[in-house]
């Protein structure tokens, strides 16, 4: 699979701002909003194998989140802080979050989760669980197959 150009610029703008070259990551910041529509800023902190639904058109996402491996952020997503909140969420490993979702405030998403689409999550959502709705609600709270998992099912049967 080719990585996403939106996801390659963050990751040399992430490199830069790790090597505390400030400037150079701010601007490649700027420049993926505006050839991609996708707000990462590089002080973001993204695992490997991160996948951008539709090249991450209208996804924002804060500077201080953190999100795990082998996590899918669809399309027009935000993922930011509250604003009588400081702290951002964090995300775990294998999340799949769904298109149109909102994920704000001082919140653990756990491992192994999938976020419906349109959901509003403001609560941590344990490992192995399936959300969904506005408010959000847990509909499965033992799920053991990852996303990826699920997906080559339906491909595949």
């Amino acid at each position: 699979m080719t990585m996403n150009p939106a996801l390659g610029l963050y990751r040399i703008g992430n490199t830069c701002y790790r090597h505390k070259l400030f400037g150079v990551s701010a601007l490649i910041s700027k420049l993926n909003r505006f050839l991609f529509a996708v707000w990462i800023p590089s002080s973001a902190t993204i695992g490997k194998n991160f996948i951008l639904g539709y090249g991450g058109l209208g996804v924002v996402i804060h500077s201080d989140t953190k999100i795990g491996d082998n996590c899918l952020v669809a399309q027009n997503v935000t993922i930011g802080r509250k604003f009588e909140e400081i702290e951002v969420p964090r995300l775990g490993n294998y999340v799949y979050v769904g298109a149109g979702s909102v994920i704000v405030g001082n919140i653990t998403i756990g491992d192994n989760v999938i976020i419906g689409a349109n959901s509003f999550v403001n609560k941590s959502i344990p490992s192995n669980c399936t959300v969904v709705g506005n408010p959000m609600r847990i509909v499965k709270t033992d799920r053991r197959e990852t996303y990826k998992e699920l997906d080559c099912k339906i491909h595949f049967k």
